[in-house]
């Protein structure tokens, strides 16, 4: 062995007293290195109201418009959009005329004929599906063992009924071997108000296709119908001359209504409504459909000339109604 250990347990060093491997002496001539200057600290990224918002917007993406009313109160945007009177069935160059509104939605109101043992009725509807499902007034279709359809480009159709709701006058049918439709778009009847103008479409006398106009009268009236049977024939064969009895602030009006009765909140309007306008479309000037026309004052017994047809005394049945009772009805109720 050539090697030898201190008594500290390490190796010598080999090169103790070296003269070449000693520390070399500064040169003067050199410039002293730069002096040490620490790196600034980093700052904490503050986060601001543009973090938050984009975070509130991803929240959006996965849970949808409930979150609007958030992002509205985050940013002070007081104004949220509405999905349904926002949306403009007809073209712009035509928006807000009455022969733009009925050129756009009269494909999407249909005739209906029903034959019951109690006599006939003909009443109006509206197409909500391609493939046939109409809205249509209970009393229109109520006990019918026939239901014919004649759609605005006069093809006609077999329908049955799906369901129906007497307490709301409510009934959904639908067309047999019925494809590509024109349907209606429903609307918020909440955002309507007193003066806004309207459109009514239906088969007043069995006059396939006639539009009248006016306004939104009133909001909220209670207006009740009956709920039998054997009353439900709009243009009955002897019934009441052929126009639906219905009560309103106390008072019948067009015949007797019976003792099964419901009681409802109607839009009233003076868009001239006659019998066969039942089941027809309240339209807005957007084209959007605001209510189900249901029930019509008419002083057809009158002797006085100027007292016949409509006097601008019309209901129609909420909108947000129909599409709140229409799961129930496409269920097949036939309360």
């Amino acid at each position: 062995m050539t090697e030898s250990l201190r008594d500290s347990g390490e190796y010598e060093n080999p090169y103790q007293g070296d003269q070449q491997y000693a520390t070399a002496p500064v040169n003067p001539e050199w410039p002293p290195p730069p002096a040490y200057t620490p790196a600034p600290a980093l700052k904490k990224r503050k986060r601001g109201p543009v973090a938050l918002l984009a975070a509130v917007a991803i929240v959006a993406a996965a849970i949808g418009g409930g979150t609007a009313y958030g992002i509205q109160e985050l940013t002070g945007n007081d104004t949220v959009a509405s999905s349904s009177t926002s949306t403009n069935v007809v073209p712009s160059s035509q928006k807000g005329t009455v022969s733009g509104v009925a050129k756009a939605v009269s494909p999407s109101i249909v005739e209906i004929s029903a034959d019951s043992n109690a006599g006939s009725s003909t009443g109006s509807g509206v197409i909500i599906t391609s493939d046939g499902e109409i809205i249509t007034n209970n009393h229109v279709v109520s006990g019918a063992s026939q239901i014919k359809v004649t759609t605005d480009d006069g093809k006609s159709y077999t329908a049955k009924v799906v369901g129906t709701d007497s307490k709301k006058d409510l009934a959904l049918i639908k067309l047999e071997n019925a494809s590509g439709l024109k349907t209606a778009t429903l609307g918020d009847s909440a955002g309507v108000g007193v003066g806004d103008q309207v459109v009514a479409i239906g088969s007043p006398e069995g006059l396939t296709g006639t539009v009248t106009s006016g306004i939104i009268s009133a909001l909220d009236r209670d207006v009740t119908v009956s709920t039998n049977e054997s009353q439900g024939q709009e243009q009955g064969q002897g019934q009441q001359g052929g126009e639906w009895p219905f009560e309103f602030g106390g008072r019948e009006f067009n015949g007797d209504t019976g003792s099964d009765t419901t009681t409802y909140k109607a839009l009233q309007t003076d868009a001239s409504l006659n019998p066969g306008n039942s089941g027809g479309a309240l339209i807005d000037m957007n084209g959007n459909i605001i209510g189900i026309n249901s029930a019509m004052y008419s002083a057809a017994g009158a002797s006085s000339s100027a007292a016949a047809g409509s006097v601008g005394l019309g209901f129609a049945i909420p909108i947000n109604t129909v599409k709140a009772d229409l799961a129930t009805l496409r269920a097949g109720s036939t309360d």
